[in-house]
């Protein structure tokens, strides 16, 4: 059977930064060794310095501090790491557990890019899947 999104699924970011906030137990940004050593470069920052600075660890998996509802890196709504951003963040909102059609209707409550500019095809939404697939197995 075909996924809801098999013809492919508006979505265009409109920078609201609302991905970036905290909403309770799914606040954590989990990082892979290569999301911290892409942060520690962007930062100027040796990875293990940059680990201690802004990680933490919980249940054996390393994820940024959280500090408050919104990212540490959130300034004026907008990423000040942005091309360095981790997996995680590229590859939202397409995460095995937002594409349920229920779970995107709620995905859609609160992210105003759902619905917004060209179609990404199922093709490009498949493989950022996998992209995020592959991620959390390295944590």
């Amino acid at each position: 059977m075909k996924p809801w999104w098999a013809d492919g699924v508006r979505f265009a970011c409109q920078g609201s930064g609302r991905c970036c906030v905290s909403r309770g137990a799914y606040g954590y940004v989990y990082l892979t060794l290569e999301d911290r050593r892409r942060l520690a470069a962007a930062l100027g920052l040796p990875t293990r310095r940059f680990t201690q600075l802004h990680c933490a660890k919980t249940d054996g998996y390393f994820h940024l501090k959280d500090d408050g509802p919104d990212c540490r890196f959130l300034v004026d709504r907008r990423c000040s790491v942005y091309e360095a951003r981790p997996t995680q963040c590229r590859t939202w909102p397409f995460w095995p557990e937002n594409m349920p059609a229920r779970a995107w209707t709620a995905i859609a409550a609160f992210c105003p890019g759902v619905g917004q500019g060209a179609k990404v095809p199922a093709a490009r939404i498949e493989a950022v899947l996998q992209e995020q697939r592959r991620s959390t197995a390295k944590l």
